[in-house]
């Protein structure tokens, strides 16, 4: 089975154990006056299981290829004998970024911890410019936080905790 099979039937396995959880355990807390509603806090995460499974078993099953009558790999799938080809440092680096940006959130703040994301990541891409770099991500940094404090009334802590705001 080619590799993008292999990534699609993970990709069903999750979608199974997400509409899962969405269908059968997301709504048994509801209080009484939530229960009468007809869109629940369940319901994104039903339609996005649905979806993702349609999606997952499309790929799974082929139904989008056409088949290549001589067996080679075209060269914009996946070929996983030349997986030593792909840039999978840097996909490793930025699952990492990630991992530590989820982490610091809470205790740098989301002006901080943002700005040093989105650097960090655009220096793993491969961006050099950093006089660019650096004034366009505290930029959009600033102008998120400021929509979704504002704009949205979501409080998001926009520095340390030790600064007291």
């Amino acid at each position: 089975m080619a590799l993008d099979r292999w990534i699609a039937l993970i990709f069903v396995t999750f979608c199974c154990v997400y509409g899962y959880a969405a269908f059968f355990t997301m709504d048994q807390l509801l209080p009484p006056f939530m229960q009468r509603n007809p869109v629940w806090p369940s319901t994104f995460p039903k339609v996005l299981s649905v979806l993702g499974l349609i999606v997952g078993l499309i790929v799974l099953f082929g139904v989008e290829k056409v088949d290549d009558p001589d067996g080679e790999p075209d060269a914009t799938e996946i070929n996983y004998r030349r997986l030593d080809e792909y840039k999978t440092g840097q996909a490793a680096m930025l699952l990492g970024l990630m991992v530590l940006y989820a982490l610091m959130l809470r205790p740098a703040g989301f002006l901080i911890s943002t700005t040093v994301f989105l650097v960090a990541g655009s220096a793993i891409l491969g961006e050099r410019k950093f006089h660019i770099m650096i004034p366009v991500a505290m930029l959009a940094t600033g102008f998120v936080w400021y929509l979704v404090q504002e704009v949205l009334g979501i409080f998001l802590r926009p520095f340390p905790f030790f600064m007291g705001m």
